[in-house]
């Protein structure tokens, strides 16, 4: 897959979450813009091979903000990150106005969490800019019965969205959306068979100390990991994490060890 100058094959590889938020559900991955050019330094020195940058919360229960209010948190820590590191950055939107304004700031991919089916223009905004784009599955109402025939029935809708808007096909990624209109059971019976999600197209995976994994935010690193270790054992080609260099370090031994 191409985001920016760089390719990803052969390898699962680290996305590091920088959050311009000030109510994203893991406290320690919020920034502002004069603390995220350390946070994303330090991402790098970790491992993290793309940042991936928010500025809505979309944890449960989450209060929406606008797309202006987006891109009043973003633009100054996108334009400071991009002038001061050489890596590919994406861009956690569902907004093509916010995208808009991200990818004419230099952001490389964005991150649609509706899968670009919330905004009508998002694909075409993504496809003008010649960027790269991770499509999530997700839905109104929790999903019942067999969750796989859903979910890639509605991957591959929007996988139609992007190419008909002229997105390149390997500028694309595919997104399960683990803990978005799902449940415990379902979210885990997801992540152990991410492969059946694979229909031509590279898979990332978000399970960075999600609630599925029970407790407080804070101790669920342990769990993070060993979903991490899971989707390198299926080659996932992303996982999108807070702990960068924990991360990192499983995805090094499940590949050392195959």
């Amino acid at each position: 897959m191409k985001i920016g100058n760089s390719v990803f094959e052969n390898y699962t590889y680290v996305m590091a979450i920088i959050n311009l938020t000030p109510d994203s559900f893991f406290a320690p991955s919020r920034n502002d813009e004069y603390g995220v050019l350390k946070a994303v330094e330090r991402a790098i020195e970790d491992g993290a091979a793309v940042i991936d940058i928010g500025a809505q919360s979309t944890r449960p229960d989450y209060s929406e903000v606008s797309a202006d209010e987006e891109i009043s948190r973003l633009v100054r820590p996108l334009e400071l990150i991009k002038k001061n590191f050489d890596i590919p950055v994406s861009v956690d939107t569902y907004f093509s106005k916010c995208a808009k304004t991200a990818l004419d700031a230099g952001a490389d991919m964005i991150n649609d969490v509706w899968g670009l089916t919330h905004d009508s223009d998002m694909a075409e905004t993504v496809a003008s800019h010649n960027a790269s784009v991770c499509i999530m599955h997700n839905a109104k109402d929790k999903l019942s019965g067999d969750i796989f025939p859903q979910i890639t029935s509605f991957l591959k809708n929007s996988v139609s969205i992007a190419l008909n808007a002229g997105i390149e096909k390997d500028k694309i990624c595919v997104d399960g959306g683990i803990g978005f209109a799902k449940d415990k059971e379902q979210n885990f019976l997801l992540l152990n068979n991410y492969e059946k999600l694979n229909f031509g197209y590279p898979l990332l995976i978000g399970t960075s100390r999600k609630s599925m994994f029970g407790g407080k935010v804070e101790d669920r690193l342990e769990a993070t990991l060993e979903s991490t270790r899971i989707a390198a054992k299926k080659g996932v080609l992303f996982v999108r994490v807070h702990d960068v260099k924990e991360n990192a370090e499983e995805i090094r031994k499940v590949y050392e060890h195959n």
